[in-house]
């Protein structure tokens, strides 16, 4: 059942139970809650990179360590990363708005705690109740929006938008960040999610109806707590690694604790009913890439704003605002092209935004191989308009493959296991570059030394980038749109006999 008439946007239409499908409605009411779900998009992505430039003060603030800092990030990711696709098959089965108001609500309420809390370990849990918060964001607006476009153009150039929306938040993150920061303080940049947050939870509940999968799934609690030990082994063992060595008993044991979970959640997931990845996904080509592109690109994006947000304030010295103008290049190219690139995936599909996106993400990253602590802004500049092109063109690609080639009923598990590789990618990518550095110094060598000891990082960076090249062309190859037009079909079926029996 759904709640609403199909009719105008600006009527009241929540209280009505209805079985009009959501297809069915007016052009200006779909806008309108496309609209609804960017700002929770909005909120979570400038979340993002609001909180990178506050790093730097915060860890003054808390006399904090660079392992420290990294668990602000990943704390916050871990969560979102471990629970999307808890998320995105509860709302296709109790119901995605009713999911989408929840998940707005404890992310206003994470928020608010953030802003006050007294330690680093209380600033951590509060980002982790955020992340609980979020986890219901992403995937359940992108699962809504698949139900509300059934045209394929329509569609792409809904999720184009949706992009776009991703590079306004993570544009203006850095210079709202760095303006709050200096002005008012780092507490202050949880603040800005209250208000929008609120803003959502009111027009949800006016405007956009009910919706849920025609066949509800049953919930899958063995293979969450799978999932979540298996990404919480990983994320700690990488952050703690440096620390305590990495061929420590614990961190050895962390790593022997995640491959056992992957061993045995893979077998399970695939004697299961109602599993909570649906490994049959995998059997098509383009949504295995389009899962390794969205690792591969966030990777890259945690990396570079990670290192980037320190180089610019630890080590050139720069005013958290200073540092955020200075991103402003990079954040107005993503914003720029992350629209354009919903047009080109409506037009042309998605092979020509892969491929470019690739290309941009790996020169921009070769060409920080060499920095030093005197490296001119302008080369500086440079690579980060160059990154922020090639990072605004993949997300609209992502979205696209992840969710269009699966059936509607499954749109909220598809889009949640999307969600989930980019904070995977994410979590690890900041994880990993922060490891490497923290590996080659202590912190009385920060200004010294860390330009050197990013070096290998910035090629890892370039590596993201030649394999989200790769797979741009071998996802969208003939051969890989069979793949996925027999697993399209193969899973319409699976879901026909589980309905008969």
């Amino acid at each position: 059942m759904s709640r609403g008439t199909g009719i105008g946007m600006g009527e009241n239409e929540s209280t009505v139970e209805i079985t009009t499908p959501m297809s069915s409605l007016s052009r200006r009411r779909r806008l309108g809650i496309l609209a609804i779900c960017c700002m929770s998009l909005f909120i979570v992505f400038i979340d993002n990179t609001i909180v990178n430039v506050a790093l730097p003060s915060i860890g003054h603030d808390f006399h904090t360590t660079l392992p420290g800092l990294k668990w602000i990030v990943d704390g916050y990711t871990l969560v979102l990363a471990s629970l999307f696709m808890l998320a995105g098959s509860t709302a296709d089965r109790i119901g995605r708005r009713r999911i989408f108001m929840v998940g707005l609500g404890l992310f206003v309420l994470g928020s608010l705690a953030c802003s006050l809390a007294p330690s680093l370990a209380w600033l951590v849990v509060f980002r982790m109740l955020q992340a609980i918060g979020g986890s219901m964001l992403n995937p359940v607006a992108m699962s809504i929006i698949r139900n509300t476009f059934d045209d394929r153009r329509e569609r792409a150039q809904a999720i184009g938008i949706w992009g776009a929306v991703t590079g306004i938040g993570l544009a203006m993150g850095p210079i709202l960040g760095g303006l709050l920061v200096q002005g008012v303080g780092w507490r202050s940049i949880f603040w800005v999610n209250i208000p929008i947050g609120l803003t959502a939870i009111a027009l949800t509940w006016l405007y956009i109806p009910e919706s849920r999968a025609p066949r509800p799934r049953r919930l899958d609690p063995v293979g969450q707590l799978i999932v979540t030990v298996v990404l919480a082994s990983t994320t700690y063992a990488i952050i703690e690694g440096p620390g305590r060595h990495w061929g420590s008993f614990t961190i050895l044991g962390l790593f022997a604790v995640a491959a056992i979970g992957l061993l045995v959640f893979v077998p399970y997931e695939l004697h299961r009913r109602d599993a909570l990845i649906e490994i049959h996904f995998f059997r098509s080509v383009p949504f295995s890439a389009a899962t390794l592109i969205a690792v591969a690109s966030f990777f890259a994006f945690g990396g570079f704003l990670f290192l980037n947000t320190l180089y610019l304030q630890d080590v050139r010295g720069l005013s958290a605002l200073r540092a955020g103008l200075d991103t402003l290049p990079m954040a107005a190219a993503m914003a720029i092209f992350s629209s354009l690139s919903g047009r080109l995936v409506g037009r042309f599909g998605t092979r020509p935004s892969l491929v470019l996106a690739g290309v941009a993400m790996g020169v921009a990253s070769l060409m920080l191989t060499t920095l030093t602590s005197t490296t001119p802004f302008d080369r500086l500049f440079l690579a980060y308009v160059i990154f922020g092109i090639g990072f605004g063109l993949v997300n609209a690609p992502i979205t696209n493959t992840a969710v269009s080639g699966m059936p509607a009923s499954q749109a909220g598990v598809a889009s949640a296991v999307a969600s989930t590789s980019r904070q995977i990618g994410q979590t690890l990518g900041v994880g990993i570059v922060g490891s490497a550095v923290a590996a080659q110094l202590d912190p009385a060598q920060m200004l010294r030394h860390f330009t050197s000891a990013t070096h290998a990082d910035w090629w890892l960076l370039t590596v993201c980038g030649a394999l989200i090249l790769l797979l741009g062309f071998l996802s969208t190859s003939g051969w890989a749109l069979r793949t996925a037009h027999r697993s399209s079909i193969r899973i319409d079926l699976a879901d026909e006999i589980t309905v008969d029996t």
